[in-house]
């Protein structure tokens, strides 16, 4: 099988480069860059997630949250890494345990402010949470942090 390229090739250095950073070593998950614009990232809510009352503490929905918007928005960017601007996070329901997923979609913007949108979708199949958030190109290349440059060569 050929050696992927173009948009694939930086989807693929972009999951290396979420599987580098060491606080997913906090939070076990799996991101998927599925297409230009869109990400998923699936994780478990284990009893260590969770707040005095036994359910997921807000930072496990924002932290999955935040990065699946991020990596939809920085799947259109391929020079610079973006960095969070705001997100702003609606909690609907919550999580005790089990299988959930972040899903991220671009909505706007690709110069310099990019705005992307997250849902967290429960075990049960429903929405726990939604948020949008923005974006913006940082002077750090993508090619300079070692998670992504060592997939992308």
């Amino acid at each position: 099988m050929p050696p992927e390229s173009g948009a694939e090739a930086h989807f693929r250095a972009l999951e290396s480069l979420y599987d580098s950073a060491p606080i997913n070593r906090l939070f076990r998950s799996r991101l998927e860059i599925l297409d230009e614009g869109v990400a998923r990232i699936a994780f478990e809510i284990e009893t260590q997630h969770h707040h005095a009352a036994g359910a997921a503490h807000g930072t496990s929905y924002f932290k999955m949250m935040d990065d699946a918007a991020f990596y939809a928005a920085n799947s259109l960017v391929t020079d610079r890494f973006l960095l969070t601007t705001a997100f702003n996070l609606l909690f609907t329901r919550p999580i005790v345990a089990g299988p959930v997923v972040a899903e991220g979609r671009w909505v706007s913007g690709r110069r310099r402010v990019l705005v992307a949108e997250a849902r967290l979708v429960g075990p049960d199949g429903e929405e726990a949470a939604r948020g949008t958030g923005t974006f913006m190109r940082s002077r750090i290349p993508l090619s300079s942090l070692k998670g992504y440059a060592a997939a992308a060569q």
